[in-house]
């Protein structure tokens, strides 16, 4: 009986202790940047930052595995993410103001690269190339996107050109 209860008390713990998984996600990146595309020709910024990382999900789920998180580079997590989000959120009022209202049919989306990391994949460099009025081009709407588990969420808005 003893044992039965230490194994229970076990499974309680730990079961309390997993990370829950990526909220808002979608099951591909084309799924995800057919996503954006909607949410930017409604301009609706919220639906926008709930396909990005929230603070708790980069806690969670990205900053444990990125370099900058390693005690020798001393870099706090409020400042690395305080970054990030700042930069995203910068960059997502530019993409609003540049494409919100339009509406953009996904032809592909592409990436530049890609760094795997234990648990996730940072897809870099999101291109989306699009039909406008029967025109095809490309559009840099985000930075990358994140696979963890078969799912996919904006990493960031920021886009380096």
């Amino acid at each position: 009986m003893r044992l039965f209860a230490v194994l229970a008390l076990v499974i309680v713990l730990t079961g309390c202790s997993r990370v829950p998984a990526l909220a808002e996600t979608y099951p591909g990146a084309e799924s995800l940047a057919e996503a954006v595309l909607d949410a930017l020709a409604r301009k609706n910024r919220a639906a926008l930052e709930a396909m990005a990382l929230s603070e708790q999900e980069f806690r969670d789920h990205v900053w444990p595995e990125l370099p900058a998180a390693r005690p020798e580079r001393n870099l706090p997590f409020s400042y690395v993410w305080g970054d990030l989000r700042q930069k995203s959120a910068g960059a997502l009022s530019e993409t609003l103001a540049r494409h919100g209202g339009r509406r953009y049919e996904l032809v592909r989306v592409e990436f530049n690269g890609q760094t795997d990391y234990q648990s996730y994949r940072v897809h870099r460099e999101a291109t989306f190339r699009v039909r406008d009025a029967g025109q095809e081009q490309t559009l840099r709407v985000c930075g990358s996107f994140i696979e963890k588990d078969g799912a996919w969420k904006v990493f960031s808005f920021v886009v380096d050109d």
